[in-house]
């Protein structure tokens, strides 16, 4: 094989310093010394990321469990002929269309096929598929793909567009296109669950929602069911959202929000991100500092109905083929921020697309809505003890490696709490008459590090149990949300415990 084939055969993300070397004897020698290094190396990250060879068996044992339950999330999820008739014939009390935008740019054939025929077999009917087509000369067929659909389909709308825009101008051509009461936003390369567009119709009418996303799939092409990563989404939280793009597949928002907003180049490779952080923001109004968190008319599909294609061009297969869209991601937090007023500094995380901010001079004297930030607990083998738990005392997060993530990274965002520890946080000054009131002792802050002093709200000499410093912390998260303030948790606050 000539040089240049060998090169070809290469993504276009490698690093080409290399190319000359790729080729070379003692490269090809030292493969069998390069993989046994490469697999300790894996092996010693494990070892620490896991806390241990039981940590280390753990996670193979749950991995092993969730390769077999993935295979429940392909197309075994798909409806069968009695509950597809069943949604066919579902009658809403609301008569609304939804626009499916389509930016296309030299997309496969292949791909585009099984994204345009994903929507044709959607139980829900009432769309349209609106594709602008930026495409180059070389790639002609996606246009007579298009146009074949379009003559069998009147619900296909195709536009050649004379001058390639960028994703965010072709996108807005798209939605130039549409006529629908809620817009969906599809990538040219992936696919639709066929009750996607039904349930999002569902949850439209129930919860009276404006803006409505689902969990997704990433599998492998060309196999649906060859399923790489579930991401199961939280609900709607401002601070997670601004961490990272967690919303992303598969969204619908109304018709006169996007239009409000449109896409913006500034942000290619993240306009949807972008689109999704100002629709919060208009959402939330012109108070740029509200007191108390407002609930806003966003709504969570907990199921997964998005699959998102993986393959070697990808952001999905390799996160740094896209570095310019992180950086585009950024800028869109970067731009929320500066529209609040908020003071901060927005950065990457060493994982792509996630992010966090650091405000000046903290959170607290930024954000009127937060009035208690949580940090994290460590025990002597630098492994996560508490600081976060869900609202009935269930802690995330515990047992990982102090630098471990964990699934999506979590563990590593700022994200909002339900329950913090008062072993490890700071608290507003409303939040300080709560403390009192509930502890029958004035609230005295840490000299050292101005967190919360909790050893002087127990009497005796010994150190309290366990199950008594939680359940102080349930009982005064508990009335801060019922206050209507958020609570927020600072993965990078982290607070020692002398136990084991």
């Amino acid at each position: 094989m000539s040089k240049t084939q060998n090169q070809g055969e290469l993504p276009p993300h490698r690093d080409k310093r290399f190319d000359n070397v790729r080729d070379t004897w003692y490269w090809k020698a030292s493969k069998p010394l390069r993989v046994v290094v490469h697999f300790f190396l894996r092996m010693k990250n494990a070892y620490i990321h896991y806390g241990g060879v039981k940590g280390m068996y753990r996670r193979w044992r749950q991995k092993r469990g969730e390769a077999v339950k993935r295979v429940d999330f392909g197309t075994k999820s798909f409806p069968d002929e009695a509950q597809r008739r069943k949604e066919e014939e579902t009658v809403f009390p609301r008569k609304i269309k939804i626009s499916i935008l389509v930016p296309l740019y030299n997309t496969p054939e292949k791909f585009l096929r099984e994204m345009i025929d994903s929507v044709r077999n959607q139980t829900y009917q009432n769309w349209e598929l609106c594709l602008a087509d930026g495409s180059d000369e070389k790639h002609k067929e996606v246009g007579e793909v298009c146009r074949s659909y379009g003559q069998t389909d009147r619900r296909i709308l195709y536009q050649k567009i004379e001058k390639n825009l960028g994703i965010s101008g072709n996108t807005n051509v798209c939605f130039s296109m549409a006529t629908g009461d809620f817009i969906g936003l599809f990538d040219h390369d992936d696919v639709m669950h066929p009750s996607l567009l039904y349930e999002c119709m569902k949850v439209i009418c129930e919860k009276d929602a404006d803006y409505v996303y689902t969990d997704e799939a990433t599998f492998t092409s060309p196999n649906l069911d060859d399923l790489i990563v579930l991401h199961f989404k939280p609900d709607y939280s401002p601070d997670n959202l601004r961490a990272n793009n967690y919303i992303c597949h598969f969204l619908v928002m109304k018709r006169q929000l996007m239009q409000e907003l449109g896409f913006r180049s500034v942000c290619d490779g993240a306009q949807d991100y972008d689109i999704i952080v100002r629709a919060v923001n208009v959402m939330l109004g012109k108070d740029r500092q509200p007191v108390k968190r407002e609930p806003l008319p966003i709504a969570h599909i907990p199921r997964v109905l998005y699959h998102w294609r993986c393959h070697e061009n990808s952001t999905a297969e390799n996160p740094a083929s896209k570095q310019y869209a992180y950086d585009a991601g950024k800028r869109a937090v970067e731009d929320f921020l500066r529209t609040r007023g908020w003071k901060g500094t927005v950065s990457h995380l060493r994982h792509l697309g996630f992010y966090r901010t650091d405000y000046q001079p903290d959170l607290l004297s930024n954000r009127e809505d937060v009035a208690v930030v949580g940090g994290k607990l460590i025990d002597r083998q630098n492994k996560i003890a508490g600081g976060i738990y869900t609202e009935d005392g269930k802690p995330l997060y515990n047992g990982l490696h102090r630098e471990y993530s964990g699934y999506m990274h979590r563990a590593a965002l700022q994200q909002e709490a339900e329950m913090v520890d008062i072993r490890c946080m700071k608290v507003s000054r409303e939040a300080e008459l709560v403390l009192e009131e509930m502890t029958g002792t004035p609230y005295q802050p840490n000299p050292g590090t101005g967190r919360f002093d909790w050893r002087k709200c127990f009497q005796g000499d010994g150190c309290p149990a366990e199950e008594e410093i939680l359940d102080l912390s349930r009982r005064f998260c508990q009335r801060i949300r019922q206050m209507g303030y958020r609570i927020v948790w600072e993965p990078a606050m982290i607070e020692k415990l002398d136990k084991e």
